[in-house]
């Protein structure tokens, strides 16, 4: 069960850097050209949350059943072992709560223009997290693309 877990894990991530990135240009676009938000604009930012919340529920999965994450007393000296324990939980956690957020602040605003901002804000705050937090194979080696 875990590498089919692992493996959906890894590719659903360029799903969701794919939403993210499409809805980010959506926000923009339609913010600097003063656009009304419709509902497609909406759909756009529930789906690239709904995909984002998946994705974390398939990684806290992984973080109970992985080898990769270890509570011991090289956990926080080891760069790999601290990563997958620590960093990359908390960078990921983090980046889904400012896109929920993101989503609420949209939902909440009454002008256009508003929505817009606040999902390109939160939203690109949360990407930027996400790519700092995905464990890349230049990073980490026997980290994959997929």
């Amino acid at each position: 069960m875990y590498p089919m877990l692992k493996h959906a894990h890894s590719g659903l991530r360029w799903v969701v850097l794919l939403l993210l990135i499409v809805a980010i240009a959506n926000a923009l676009m339609k913010w600097r050209s003063g656009k009304t938000y419709t509902d497609g604009d909406r759909k756009i930012t529930l789906f690239t949350m709904i995909g984002a919340h998946v994705q974390l529920i398939l990684g806290l999965i992984l973080y109970f059943i992985s080898p990769a994450v270890k509570f011991n007393e090289y956990t926080m000296s080891d760069k790999v072992l601290r990563f997958y324990s620590v960093e990359h939980l908390t960078i990921m956690i983090l980046a889904i709560a400012l896109i929920t957020i993101g989503y609420s602040q949209a939902k909440k605003k009454v002008e256009a223009a508003q929505k817009f901002r606040a999902t390109f804000i939160y939203y690109l705050i949360g990407l930027l997290l996400i790519l700092a937090g995905i464990p890349w194979p230049f990073r980490f080696p026997g980290a994959g693309w997929f």
